[in-house]
């Protein structure tokens, strides 16, 4: 469980490199948001039998699960009522 935590947020702080910009939530948020997409992340591609657990594509997945996640939380925040 640590491990996935200190994983995420590695994982985040890469997200918010890839997806640079102001984030509305600041940077506890967007870790939390890197947590949250690399499990999801992590989950979706091994469940879908893409790669295994030793396999380099779980970091690649999570990555992409954070970027998703943040990307999806800009969207939200960002409209206007």
């Amino acid at each position: 469980m640590i491990g996935w935590i200190v994983f995420g947020l590695i994982v985040g702080a890469l997200a918010k490199f890839v997806m640079p910009g102001r984030d509305p939530g600041g940077i506890i948020l967007t870790s939390l948001l890197g947590i949250v997409g690399a499990v999801i992340g992590g989950f979706v591609g091994r469940s879908l039998g893409w790669y295994g657990p030793a396999d380099s594509a779980g970091f690649i997945m999570a990555l992409v699960g954070s970027v998703f996640l943040l990307w999806m939380y800009r969207q939200f925040s960002t409209r206007s009522v």
